[in-house]
């Protein structure tokens, strides 16, 4: 295994986490920006008001995106498991 292939992988692997990652984030941030927007107009400085929300649609979107997370997860590590002869030699 030449380390040419170990950054591949590596490489490979940083993206899979970054697009799996990216629908969670983008919601959480966007939840979090609505509610600051939110407080700033109604001038409510409540510091807990936006953990609820936030984990309300984190668990929305991963109940939506879950099974295509997975389905990415899981074709990744087949294909290493798949290339792990050529990996060892």
């Amino acid at each position: 295994m030449t380390t040419g292939v170990v950054i591949d992988i590596a490489r490979e692997a940083l993206w899979l986490i970054i697009k799996c990652s990216a629908p969670l984030l983008l919601v959480s941030l966007i939840v979090g920006l609505t509610i600051s927007i939110f407080q700033t107009v109604t001038s409510i400085q409540e510091q807990t008001l936006t953990f609820v929300p936030k984990i309300i649609s984190i668990f929305i979107t991963l109940i939506l995106c879950g099974g295509w997370i997975m389905d990415n997860i899981v074709s990744f590590m087949q294909q290493l498991f798949e290339n792990f002869s050529t990996y060892v030699r």
